[in-house]
Parts: structure tokens; C-alpha cells; sequence
């Protein structure tokens, strides 16, 4: 039996397995099998193997965005009217064959937007061109999920199903526990809360169809059995996941209103350039990226070209950003902006700066 028929297998003992306490922990146990299986399914073992690798596209700018979807939803053309790059648009399906960059200026910064194939259900186990691009994905600092406003709801669920497969988390934060694997000493399990989802023998079980015999375990938060597995795995992505629909000149307000109501969710129409510009802020938000300005004693600060950051940067990574010497040399900085208490703050290295904050660098004489 394939990889193929085992995952299909265990997907239908799941399906028709009643959910309650009593078979919670058989459920859980093949979780952790469907989990393993695919895995191997996307990072074959061998020689023979063919790994999942995406489209060669060299990333540039402060980060990428790429746009996940069916076929025939828009993506091409709202990459044609968010950049200066041209991508086919027709209205047959299956137009874009290969990932296609573009570049968006935002305020000074450089954002990388990726038109990936449209890909079909059952993507995650190589249908379609579906390995190629749920592994571009996993390399993005946002998915912008592009939906048809006029087709039916499941189209998100669908496409959401297909990245939790191959282990992308949209909208999810790491879950908070410790672990690591040891060359000696068994098991220590261990939960700084009342776990109600999963249990000590259920951890333990996993581990050892996972073959991890020496290992410690803190858990401090109420997980569920896939989070534990996402744990024991190590190699899944989280990242923000922002839906925009197109084509909402085609639906009636009642439709539209609800769509838009939805968390971070963009209406949008391509056709009749409709509410782009909001999608562009809303994807700068959902970045989460900083922009800091420098300035020299004595002088005004640059506001034409800021440093863009990841969110939480601090003063030591706007010197790296700045010059990788800066650092060395460095002695203190003074801040303006949201993040000191008053204006200029001396801080050090440690301090967090904040959007729009203007930073003066002092060195060491």
C-alpha cells in the first residue's frame, strides 16, 4: 500500500469515528500517523524521492507576499493592477503555468508579490502543480488568499484544508510548549496548566510512534493533540493569511456586507478597481512591518528613505540594518517617536522601537 492509499485510509477511519471522550485518544494516535505520512508524502526519503521544491524565484525586496487560490479567481490581473509587472489574464482556467513576481512601493518600502498557479483540491498530494506552490508559501511572510466572491463558501475552507496539510498555519501562533529531544534520561512530561484536550498517556504514545524515547516535555497552555503534533514535528509555518475577494461587482450588498464583516478579509474588484488601495494597507498591516527613520546630529531626518523592520526590532538591529560595524561602536541612541516616554529618550540597545520612530545613532568617541 502507497502513501497515498495509507493517508486516504486513515483519513476515512477518522471520518467515521464518532468523536467523544472515549475514542479520543484512538483519534489522536492516528493524527499523529496522518501527520507522519504526510510528511513523507512532501519530503521523500531515497534516492528516487523528489522533494517538494518550489518555483525558482529569488526573493527581493522587504518581504513577499504570495497569493494563493483556484484557478480563474483574479490573481493575475490584480498582480497587472498592484504592480508594473504583466501576467496573463484570460478567462480560461489555468492561465499562469509558473510563479510570477512583481513588486509593490509602499512608502518607501519594497513589497514582493508572487502569482502562483491557481491550484485544485487535493494540491497537497501533488495534483495540479499543487507541491510547487504550497512550497513557494511556506517561504512567504504573508499568504494573500484570493477567493471568488461569487462562488460557493467552502472555497476558503478548502483551500485552508490544503495548506494545514502540508503544514502552513494561517492565522495561528506557535503553541507554547517545550520541547526537547535528549539522548538519555526517558521521558519528563510535565503541564503548568489543566490540559483537557490531551493527556500525559496520549503524549507519550506520540512520542513513541514519532520513536522519541528520551525527551522533555513542558506544556504551559491547554493544547490539542495536532498542536502537540506540530511540536514533535518542528517544521511548521505560521503566518498571517489575508482573504481577499474579488469580483464583489457581481454580488448584491447584502452578500457583500457579509463577506466584508469577516476577519481579515479585503473585498475587492479588479475589474472596476475597487477598494485596491485599502488592500494594499491591509497587507502592509497584516506584515507587520516597521518603518524607522534615521538622522545625523545636527540634522533634519531622512523621511524619504526609512529603514523598514520586522515588528519588535530593536535599536541593535536598526545599526546592523544602518552598517554592520555600527554596532561595535556603538554607545547610545536617541529616539523620538511613540516608543520613548519623552522627546529624544537615550536608550540602549534593547529598546524596541515603533513605527515611525526617528532614531539618532551616537558612537563611541
Amino acid at each position: 500500500m502507497g502513501i497515498l492509499e495509507k493517508i486516504a485510509e486513515i483519513e476515512r477511519e477518522i471520518g467515521r469515528t464518532q468523536k467523544n471522550k472515549a475514542t479520543e485518544y484512538h483519534l489522536g494516535l492516528l493524527k499523529a500517523k496522518l501527520a507522519k505520512y504526510r510528511l513523507q508524502l512532501l519530503e521523500p526519503s531515497g534516492k528516487s524521492g523528489q522533494k517538494g521544491e518550489g518555483f525558482d524565484v529569488m526573493r527581493s525586496g522587504d518581504a513577499r507576499v504570495a497569493m494563493i487560490g483556484f484557478p480563474s479567481v483574479g490573481k493575475s490581473t490584480l498582480l497587472n493592477k498592484l504592480t508594473k509587472t504583466h501576467s496573463v489574464a484570460s478567462a480560461y482556467e489555468f492561465t499562469t503555468l509558473t510563479c510570477i513576481p512583481g513588486k509593490i512601493d509602499y512608502h518607501g518600502a519594497q513589497i514582493q508579490l508572487l502569482d502562483l498557479p491557481g491550484i485544485i483540491e487535493g494540491a497537497s498530494q501533488g495534483k495540479g502543480r499543487g507541491r510547487q506552490v504550497v512550497a513557494v508559501a511556506r517561504t512567504a511572510d504573508l499568504v494573500l488568499m484570493v477567493l471568488d466572491a461569487t462562488k460557493a463558501k467552502n472555497q476558503r475552507e478548502l483551500l485552508e484544508r490544503e495548506l494545514e496539510a502540508v503544514g502552513i498555519r494561517v492565522n495561528k501562533r506557535r503553541p507554547n510548549v517545550y520541547f526537547k529531544v535528549k539522548t538519555g534520561g526517558g521521558l519528563s512530561i510535565n503541564a503548568t496548566c489543566k490540559l483537557t484536550k490531551i493527556n500525559e498517556k496520549m503524549v507519550y504514545h506520540i512520542l513513541h510512534d514519532y520513536r522519541i524515547f528520551n525527551a522533555e516535555v513542558l506544556i504551559r497552555e491547554d493544547i490539542t493533540v495536532d498542536e502537540f503534533i506540530d511540536v514533535v514535528l518542528g517544521n511548521r509555518k505560521y503566518i498571517n493569511c489575508l482573504y481577499c475577494y474579488n469580483k464583489i461587482d457581481s454580488i448584491s450588498m447584502e452578500e457583500l456586507d457579509a463577506i466584508a464583516r469577516e476577519p481579515n478579509t479585503v473585498v475587492v474588484s479588479c475589474e472596476m478597481d475597487l477598494n485596491l488601495e485599502y488592500l494594499v494597507d491591509k497587507m502592509w498591516e497584516h506584515l507587520n512591518l516597521t518603518r524607522v527613520y534615521t538622522k545625523k546630529r545636527g540634522e533634519y531626518p531622512d523621511f524619504d528613505g526609512g529603514l523598514i523592520m520586522r515588528a519588535g526590532a530593536t535599536i541593535e538591529h536598526v545599526c546592523h540594518a544602518v552598517h554592520r560595524t555600527l554596532r561595535d561602536n556603538f554607545r547610545y541612541a536617541l529616539v523620538w517617536g511613540t516608543s520613548a516616554k519623552h522627546n529624544p529618550q537615550r536608550v540602549g540597545l534593547a529598546h524596541v522601537v515603533q513605527n515611525e520612530d526617528v532614531v539618532q545613532i551616537v558612537k563611541k568617541k
